[in-house]
């Protein structure tokens, strides 16, 4: 980057925004943080207390920010009709904010789920926020990032648990591209730069790890298996009625803290969640520097060390 920036950015305290913290702190700006609940201090990071629908929040929030990174999003809940006012009316209020700070560079994070709304209420919900940025006459940047990876995410997590034991079900057959969150963290800061080439302003971009036509499925639960130290795992593709079941017998077991839901069984049944290659990332912006077979592994050594797998 050019010069030490003030970036305003939700989302902190998850897992990529947590990443996107620290890769902006470790190129030398500061960071406004919206947050729901008391943090310790940082240096280089100023907490603001408040939510999305919190419009003074907000408005200090932005208030002398040079860029926005929008991060902060619901991605799995028992009741699908949440997913509008946390996705779209959240955005909304962010655009708000932004415009009435004076704020003109904003990077949204949205989600591969988008290109095809009509399969999840989750995608259809970041579809519809997207519309609203690319009305928002800003210099906006949209992400659509793949599967995301790495330490402390408790998603994939879930495979990697199965890959130890010697499994990891699949949905029906189809591609899907990966991006370590280290990297997704890095390109969000550089694009919220606001020297950024113009090459990336009024753009959507499908960031991923650089391999070309992403994974099949069966390629990427056997790189998980590697990953946890497995030559090989039984992957067997399910069809959607038995995840549907599936789905059902996770929230009898976990409630509301379910992982896999009607909703998003939606949208994974479907055959092509692969990075477009007309969506890339100009190289003079980023490029990927987390090769996935080393990622994979870093990560389950990272679970492993952290006694996730006890």
């Amino acid at each position: 980057m050019s010069a030490t920036k003030t970036l305003a950015m939700t989302g902190c305290t998850g897992f990529v925004g947590s990443a996107t913290l620290e890769a902006a702190l470790g190129a030398g700006h500061a960071v406004r943080a919206l947050t729901r609940r008391d943090m310790p201090a940082r240096e280089g990071v100023e907490w603001v207390r408040g939510t999305l629908s919190d419009e003074a929040s907000l408005a200090d929030l932005c208030k002398g920010s040079d860029a926005v990174i929008h991060i902060a999003a619901l991605t799995n809940t028992p009741d699908p009709n949440d997913f509008e006012a946390a996705n779209v009316t959240g955005t909304q209020a962010m655009i708000a904010a932004a415009k009435a700070a004076g704020v003109r560079r904003f990077v949204f994070v949205s989600s591969l789920s988008a290109r095809e709304p009509k399969l999840s209420a989750y995608g259809a919900s970041k579809a519809k926020a997207e519309r609203l940025v690319e009305a928002s006459g800003l210099d906006w940047t949209i992400v659509r990032p793949p599967a995301v990876y790495g330490p402390r995410d408790t998603d994939m997590f879930e495979l990697f648990r199965s890959a130890r034991m010697g499994a990891v079900p699949l949905p029906p057959g189809g591609g899907i591209s990966l991006i370590h969150v280290q990297d997704l963290a890095e390109l969000l800061v550089a694009l919220a730069d606001t020297s950024v080439p113009k090459s990336a302003f009024q753009r959507v971009f499908e960031p991923d790890d650089g391999r070309q036509g992403g994974w099949s499925h069966k390629e990427m639960a056997q790189a998980i298996g590697r990953a946890v130290g497995r030559d090989a795992v039984f992957a067997p593709h399910l069809p959607a009625g038995v995840l549907g079941m599936a789905a059902r017998f996770d929230r009898l077991i976990r409630g509301d803290s379910a992982k896999l839901t009607a909703d998003r069984v939606g949208y994974m049944c479907h055959p092509n969640w692969v990075a477009r290659f007309d969506r890339a990332v100009p190289a003079e912006i980023w490029t990927p520097q987390i090769d996935s077979e080393e990622g994979l592994k870093a990560t389950a050594d990272w679970y492993r060390e952290e006694g996730w797998f006890n």
